[in-house]
C-alpha cells in the first residue's frame, strides 16, 4: 500500500490537501536558520507524519502535546482548535500508486471522544481494537492476533526516539522477546497462529513459577513426602491406642460421627486455605502489575533519553505516550491474570457457608459426648489425633499444590516445545529469507557508505531474535540514520521479491544530521525502487543541487503553518 492523499478538513473547508507521489516526498520548512544544526520551529512539518500515524491507529495525543509546539499555550491552542472545530483527517491508501483504479483504503478520524468520535475505514465505523484489526486484514491480509498492526508498521513511521535511534528494536522497551519474535518473523514474511499462544504460555509459566517460589519457602516436595510418612505413622499409632478404649456402642458411634465431621471440616478448611492462597497470589500479581503503572524505571528511560540526545540532539519525545503504551499493555496483563478471581470469590463464599454448618454440627455433637462422661485420656488422644489429621491435611494440600504446579509447568513446557519446534522447522525458510533480505540490505548500504550491513538471526530457549552487524564499530547519528533508511528500503524490496504485502512508504524525521551526499543518495534510491520516502526538512538543509520542486509535496513557513492557526 502507498500513500495517496492526506486531507485536513474543518467542516466543509479543506485546510490542507496533500497529494503523495512515488519516490521522494519532501515536506519543506522555509524557516531561515542561521545554525546548520537547527531543525526548525513549530510550524507543523513533523505533525504531518504524526497525522498519518494517527490515521493508522495512534491516539493522536502527540499532535498537540509534543514539545515541538514549544509552550503549553501553543499545545492548548492546537488541542482546542482540533477538538472545538471537529477537525477531521482523511488518509487514502492505494495499492498501486501508478494505477488509479487499484484498491484503495479510505481512513477518516477526528480528535473527539465518545459519541462525537469519528473513526472510519471505507465509511464503516470501528472501535479501537477492531480498527487496527481491520487495517491489518486489509493491508497485510492477516487476521492473526500477533504481531499487532501497530507493531508491524512501527518501522515505517519513524519520528520518535526509539525508532530514530534503533533500526529493528522499534517497540517500547517493556516489550518481551516473544513479541519481538512474532514481529521479526512477520517482517520476514512468516506467519504463525501459535505465536500469540506462545506469549500467553509464558505469562502462565511466570504465574506458576511465582507460586513455586512461595511454596518453597515452606517446604519442597521431597520434604513434604517425608513429613507425610511420619504423620501417617503417628496417626496409625493413635488410632490403635484409641481402639483399646471400651465404651458403650452409642458413644463409639457418636465419636465416629464426630471424627468424620472433623475430617470434613479439615478438608473444607484446606480447600478454603487453598482458595485464599490462590486469591492472594492473584491479588499480589495484580498489585505488582499495577505498581508498574507508576513505577516505570524512569532512570532507565532517562538514560535512554540521554543516549538518544547524544545521537540525535534535536529529538523530541513524549514521555506520556510511552507511559500510555506501557500502561495499556499492563492493563491487558492484569485482565488476563485476574480473570479467574470472581469464580474464586464465589467458591470461597460457598465453602465458608458450608464450613459454618459443619462447625455448628461439631459443637452440638461434642457437647453430647461430654455429657456421656467421656474419659479425659481419650479426649486428649482424640485432640492429638485431630491435630495430626490437620497437619496431614495441610501437608497434603502443599503436596497437591506442588504436584498441580509441576504438572501445569510440564504441560506448558510441552506445548512450548511443540510451538518452538514448529518455528525450528521453519529455520531453513528463515535463513533463506534472511539471505534474500541481505541481498538488498547489503547493496543499499554499500551504495550509501561503501560498507555492508548484514541482518543475522540468533535464538535462545525463549525466542528468535534479529541483529544487524557492521564492519566498523558504533555508528554516528547520520550514519545510523542511513543504516535505518537502508534497512527500510531493503525491506520493501524484499517483500516485493517474495510477494508479501507491506507498506510501501517510509516516514523519517530528523534527516538534518545526514550528510549532503547521503541525502542525495537516499533520494536517488527512493526514486529507483517501488516506494515512497517521506521526510520533513528545512529548505536550507538540503543540498543546493537538488531540484526541490520535483519532490516537494508541502511547503510550510512561520506565516503558513500546517493548521493555519497562529
Amino acid at each position: 500500500m502507498f500513500l495517496k492523499q492526506l486531507i485536513i478538513q474543518k467542516g466543509n473547508e479543506v485546510i490542507r490537501d496533500i497529494l503523495f507521489k512515488k519516490g521522494t516526498n519532501l515536506i519543506i520548512d522555509n524557516t531561515i536558520t542561521p545554525n546548520r544544526q537547527d531543525t526548525g520551529n513549530s510550524i507543523g512539518k513533523t505533525t504531518v507524519l504524526r497525522l498519518i500515524d494517527f490515521c493508522l491507529g495512534n491516539d493522536g495525543k502527540n499532535i498537540y502535546t509534543d514539545t515541538e509546539f514549544k509552550s503549553n499555550s501553543n499545545n492548548t491552542i492546537v488541542e482546542n482548535f482540533l477538538k472545538d472545530n471537529n477537525i477531521t483527517i482523511k488518509l487514502t491508501l492505494i495499492k498501486d500508486i501508478e494505477n488509479e483504479n487499484s484498491q484503495k483504503i479510505a481512513i477518516r478520524k477526528n480528535f473527539n471522544s465518545r459519541k462525537d468520535k469519528i473513526q472510519e475505514i471505507n465509511d464503516e465505523t470501528y472501535n479501537d481494537r477492531d480498527f487496527d484489526n481491520k487495517l491489518k486484514d486489509l493491508i497485510f491480509n492477516s487476521t492473526l492476533p500477533k504481531p499487532s498492526f501497530r507493531q508491524i508498521i512501527s518501522k515505517n513511521i519513524r519520528y520518535e526516539k526509539e525508532r530514530l535511534a534503533n533500526t529493528i528494536k522499534v517497540l517500547h522497551n517493556s516489550v518481551n522477546a516473544e513479541q519481538y519474535e512474532a514481529l521479526y518473523l512477520f517482517w520476514l514474511g512468516i506467519e504463525s497462529d501459535n505465536l500469540a499462544r506462545k506469549q500467553q504460555l509464558h505469562d502462565l509459566q511466570s504465574i506458576e513459577e511465582k507460586l513455586q517460589l512461595r511454596l518453597i519457602k515452606e517446604n519442597d516436595l521431597q520434604q513434604i513426602e517425608n513429613a507425610l510418612y511420619i504423620v501417617d505413622l503417628d496417626i496409625k499409632k493413635l488410632n490403635k491406642k484409641k481402639e483399646s478404649f471400651n465404651l458403650n456402642e452409642n458413644f463409639n458411634d457418636d465419636l465416629n460421627t464426630l471424627n468424620k465431621l472433623k475430617s470434613k471440616i479439615n478438608k473444607l478448611t484446606t480447600e478454603i486455605n487453598r482458595l485464599e492462597f490462590r486469591k492472594t497470589l492473584i491479588i499480589e500479581s495484580k498489585s505488582e502489575l499495577e505498581s508498574d503503572f507508576v513505577n516505570i524505571n524512569t532512570n532507565q528511560i532517562k538514560l535512554l533519553y540521554q543516549n538518544a540526545k547524544r545521537l540525535i540532539p534535536e529529538i523530541q519525545i513524549s514521555f506520556e505516550q510511552t507511559l500510555d503504551f506501557h500502561n495499556n499493555m499492563l492493563s491487558e496483563k492484569i485482565k488476563f491474570v485476574t480473570q479467574e478471581l470472581p469464580n474464586i470469590e464465589n467458591e470461597l463464599n460457598k465453602q465458608k457457608k458450608q464450613l459454618n454448618i459443619y462447625l455448628s454440627e461439631e459443637k452440638q455433637l461434642t457437647e453430647k459426648l461430654y455429657k456421656t462422661g467421656a474419659i479425659d485420656e481419650l479426649q486428649d488422644l482424640i485432640t492429638e489425633l485431630n491435630k495430626q489429621h490437620e497437619k496431614k491435611g495441610s501437608l497434603e494440600e502443599q503436596k497437591r499444590l506442588w504436584v498441580s504446579s509441576n504438572s501445569k509447568l510440564d504441560e506448558i513446557k510441552e506445548e512450548l516445545d511443540i510451538i518452538n519446534q514448529s518455528i525450528i522447522d521453519k529455520e531453513t525458510i528463515i535463513n533463506n529469507r534472511i539471505l534474500k533480505f541481505n541481498e538488498f540490505f547489503a547493496k543499499i548500504s554499500m551504495t550509501l557508505y561503501n560498507e555492508r550491513f548484514i541482518l543475522s538471526q540468533s535464538k535462545n530457549e525463549r525466542a528468535y531474535s534479529l541483529n544487524i552487524k557492521s564492519i566498523e564499530g558504533n555508528l554516528g547519528t547520520g550514519k545510523k540514520k542511513g543504516q535505518i533508511a537502508a534497512f527500510d528500503f531493503a525491506h520493501i524490496q524484499f517483500c516485493d521479491e517474495i510477494e508479501f504485502p507491506c507498506l510501501h512508504f517510509i516516514l523519517h524525521d530528523q534527516n538534518e544530521n545526514i550528510h549532503d551526499n547521503q541525502i542525495k543518495t537516499l533520494i536517488e534510491i527512493s526514486n529507483e525502487i517501488n516506494c515512497q520516502y517521506i521526510f520533513p526538512i528545512l529548505r536550507d538543509k538540503l543540498p543546493s543541487d537538488i531540484d526541490i520542486s520535483q519532490y516537494e509535496i508541502l511547503s510550510l513557513s512561520q506565516t503558513d503553518k500546517l493548521f493555519k492557526i497562529e
